[in-house]
C-alpha cells in the first residue's frame, strides 16, 4: 500500500470513529447528530489550569516528529544518555529535620539513620542541617561513613549554609577520594524563593561568595536549587511553576555573570526542584518541559551545552491530606511513578503521613519512612521503571502536552519578564497574584467536589479517629494543601465529638423503598461525611413514621431522599411533617428545579446537588448543628 493510500485508509477511519463518538453523544445529549460539530469528540475536551486544553484521544494525525535522544539539545528525553538503567533515578531520601526524625539533634542518631538508610535502598541524601536540623559543626559525626562520591549529597541550611559548606567542604578535603569529579554536591541556597515560602535565607552577596568558592573546587558542587514546589504550594499551575522557576533560575544567572562568573558555570551551578502530584501525565511531562525551557534559556545566553541543569522531584505536600492519610500512599506511588518516566534525576517521596504534625498517631517514623523509600524501590526494581530512559517519548498524547505545557509556561516566563524580571515581579505581586487566581479556581473546583480528593471531600472515613489539634496545627501558611477547607470542617466536627460525646448529625428522611432512596441518601451521607457531619438513615418512612425518627433521633436538620417521582407525591408533605416534629431546617437531595412542579406550598429550606459549594454548605450545617469554629 502507497503512503497515500495509507493515509487515506486511516482518515476514513478517523471518520468512522467520529461518526459513531457523534451517534453516543447525540443519544446522551438527546440531540440531532447534525446538530453536533464536524468533530464532535472535542465536545470531551478538558481544560487545565493553566488553560491547556486536553482532548479525550490522540491519534496518528497528532504526531510530532521523533526528538533528539537523550543527553541531547533541548534534553527533553533526559539530561544523561548514560545513566545506569540497572538503577535508574536516585531515590532520595530526607534526614535531619528535627521535626520529623526525632534526632533531637543528636548527630549519631541521625547517622545511624543516614546509614540505614542507604543500606537499605537509598541512593541520594537530603539533610536538614542548622536550626531545623543538625548543627552544621555535627557534619562530620553525621555522614561518618558516608561515600559521598556515592551519594549525591543535598543541604537545607537556610540561613546556616555558609557554616554548612564550610564544614562539608572540610569533610571532603579531609577524605580520601580517587574521584572528586564524581562527588555531586548541592548547597540548597535558594534566596530568590525562601521568601515566598516563609523560611530564613542568606542574601544574594553571600550567596555569590559560596557560588565562587564552589566553582573552584575539583568535586562537583552546586550552590543554587531554584525550589518551584514553592509556587506550586502556593497554589501554582503546572505551567505557572515553572514558568516563575525559569524567571529565578534567569534572575541567578544574571546576579553571577554580574560577579564575574561565566555563563556556563553560572548555568551548572543551578539546579531545579519540581512538585510531582498524583496527576502522573501532567507530572511526566512537566519534568520534560521543564528541561526544554532551561534549554532555551542556556541556548539564548549563547551556552546550550550547560543547559542541563539536574532535576529533583518532591512529592507535592499539598495534594497529601490529613485525613485518611493511607491513601497517600497511592497519591504519592503515582506521583513517583510520574516523576521517574518524566526523567527527573533524584525523586524524594515524602512520607504518607507528612501532612500531620508529628505523623499519624500509632504510626512510626521509621515504619513512615520505609514505606516512602519502598514506594520507589518497588517501581525500579519490581516494575523496572529506570530500565528506559524516557518511556513517554513516542506517545502522541505525552508529546502534544509536553509542548502545549513548556509553550504555556514559556507565556508566563514571558509575563514575569515583561514585569521586570522575577524579582519585580514578586515585589510587584503579580507573580502571586497570578498564582493566587489559579489557587482560587482549583479550590473552587474542590468546594464543588468537581476535583474529588478520596478520604476528603469523596469517600471520606467518618470512622476513624479524631485528630487531636496538635496534629492538625497548621505548619506554615506557605503550603495550601488541597483539601484544607474540608479539613477545617472535620476539625469541627472532633472538637464537637470531644465536648458531646458524638458528632453533629443529620437525619435522612428515606421516602419509598430501598432502591428509590438509595442514590440520594448514599449522595447525601457522602456530602454530610465530608464535613464531618454524620447523616442518621433509619431506613424507609412514611409521611406518618417521620415525627418518630425525628424524635427518636433528636434531629434538627434533615435531609428528605428519593425519586423525582416520589417527591411529586409525597415531598411537600414530608418537609411539613419534619417541621411539624421539630426540625429547624429541612434540605432536599435534589435540583430545586423538580419541586418546581409540585404541587403545595412547602418547600424544603435548601437543595443538595452535585454542583452545590460543599464547603458554604456544610459550614451552615455545621453553625446550625452547634459546632463552634
Amino acid at each position: 500500500m502507497s503512503i497515500a493510500s495509507h493515509e487515506d485508509a486511516a482518515r476514513s477511519a478517523h471518520a468512522a470513529w467520529q461518526k459513531s463518538v457523534a451517534g453516543v453523544l447525540a443519544k446522551s445529549r438527546r440531540v440531532e447528530v447534525a446538530d453536533l460539530p464536524a468533530d464532535p469528540e472535542h465536545l470531551l475536551d478538558s481544560t487545565t489550569y493553566d488553560g491547556i486544553t486536553v482532548s479525550p484521544l490522540y491519534t496518528a494525525f497528532d504526531e510530532r516528529p521523533e526528538g533528539p535522544l537523550p543527553g541531547q539539545f533541548p534534553y527533553a528525553r533526559g539530561r544523561d544518555p548514560h545513566r545506569d538503567v540497572n538503577a535508574g533515578w536516585k531515590v532520595c531520601t530526607r534526614h535531619g529535620s528535627t521535626a520529623r526524625d526525632a534526632t533531637d539533634g543528636d548527630a549519631s542518631v541521625l547517622n545511624t539513620q543516614i546509614l540505614d538508610s542507604l543500606s537499605n535502598g537509598t541512593s541520594a541524601l537530603w539533610l536538614a542541617v542548622g536550626g531545623h536540623g543538625v548543627d552544621p559543626t555535627a557534619l562530620p559525626e553525621a555522614l561518618r561513613g558516608v561515600f559521598l562520591e556515592l551519594a549525591p549529597l543535598t543541604i537545607d541550611a537556610r540561613e546556616a549554609v555558609s557554616a554548612a559548606a564550610t564544614s562539608l567542604f572540610s569533610i571532603l578535603d579531609s577524605a580520601d577520594i580517587d574521584d572528586r569529579a564524581a562527588v555531586d554536591i548541592r548547597l540548597g541556597v535558594s534566596t530568590l524563593t525562601a521568601q515566598l515560602a516563609g523560611t530564613a535565607t542568606i542574601e544574594m552577596a553571600e550567596a555569590l561568595e559560596l557560588v565562587h568558592e564552589s566553582i573552584g573546587r575539583a568535586e562537583t558542587v552546586r550552590t543554587i536549587t531554584v525550589d518551584g514546589t514553592v509556587f506550586h504550594n502556593l497554589g501554582a499551575g503546572d505551567a505557572q511553576e515553572l514558568g516563575a522557576s525559569i524567571a529565578a533560575g534567569l534572575e541567578y544567572v544574571r546576579s553571577m555573570t554580574n560577579a564575574g562568573v561565566g555563563i556556563s558555570d553560572a548555568l551548572r551551578q543551578i539546579e531545579f526542584r519540581f512538585a510531582a502530584t498524583d496527576d502522573q501525565f501532567q507530572t511526566i511531562v512537566k519534568f520534560r518541559a521543564a528541561r526544554t525551557l532551561w534549554a532555551r534559556v542556556a541556548q539564548v545566553c549563547g551556552a546550550p551545552d550547560a543547559g542541563d541543569a539536574p532535576q529533583h522531584a518532591v512529592t507535592s505536600e499539598a495534594m497529601m491530606s490529613q485525613r485518611d492519610p493511607w491513601v497517600n500512599m497511592l497519591r504519592t506511588t503515582l506521583a513517583s511513578f510520574g516523576a521517574g518516566v518524566g526523567g527527573a534525576d533524584s525523586v524524594t517521596v515524602l512520607p504518607f503521613d507528612a501532612a500531620l504534625h508529628g505523623g499519624a498517631a500509632g504510626v512510626s517514623k521509621t515504619f513512615a519512612a520505609r514505606i516512602a523509600r519502598n514506594t520507589q524501590l518497588l517501581l525500579l526494581e519490581e516494575a523496572h521503571l529506570g530500565r528506559v530512559l524516557d518511556p513517554g517519548a513516542g506517545s502522541w498524547y505525552i508529546e502534544e502536552l509536553t509542548a502545549a505545557v513548556a509553550a504555556k509556561a514559556w507565556e508566563f516566563f514571558q509575563t514575569v519578564e515583561a514585569s521586570g524580571g522575577f524579582r519585580a515581579a514578586v515585589d510587584d505581586g503579580s507573580l502571586v497574584a497570578a498564582v493566587e487566581k489559579t489557587r482560587a479556581e482549583r479550590d473552587s473546583d474542590i468546594a464543588h467536589r468537581l476535583t474529588p480528593l478520596t478520604g476528603v471531600n469523596e469517600f471520606p472515613n467518618l470512622a476513624e479517629a479524631p485528630l487531636s489539634p496538635e496534629q492538625t496545627a497548621q505548619q506554615g501558611s506557605a503550603v495550601h494543601r488541597y483539601g484544607r477547607a474540608f479539613e477545617a470542617l472535620r476539625d469541627r466536627s472532633d472538637a464537637f465529638l470531644a465536648e458531646h460525646d458524638s458528632r453533629p448529625t443529620v437525619l435522612l428522611i428515606p421516602l419509598g423503598s430501598v432502591a428509590e432512596h438509595n442514590v440520594r441518601t448514599t449522595f447525601a451521607s457522602n456530602l454530610m461525611a465530608s464535613g464531618g457531619i454524620e447523616a442518621v438513615n433509619p431506613g424507609p418512612l412514611t409521611v406518618d413514621g417521620i415525627a418518630g425518627s425525628v424524635e427518636t433521633f433528636r434531629a434538627s436538620v434533615a435531609v428528605v431522599c428519593g425519586t423525582d417521582k416520589r417527591y411529586a407525591d409525597e415531598a411537600s408533605t414530608a418537609v411539613d411533617a419534619a417541621r411539624a416534629a421539630g426540625v429547624s431546617r429541612v434540605l432536599l437531595a435534589g435540583p430545586e428545579k423538580i419541586f418546581a412542579g409540585i404541587e403545595g406550598t412547602s418547600r424544603p429550606d435548601g437543595f443538595l446537588t452535585a454542583k452545590v459549594d460543599a464547603i458554604a454548605v456544610l459550614t451552615e450545617l455545621l453553625d446550625t448543628l452547634g459546632a463552634s469554629k
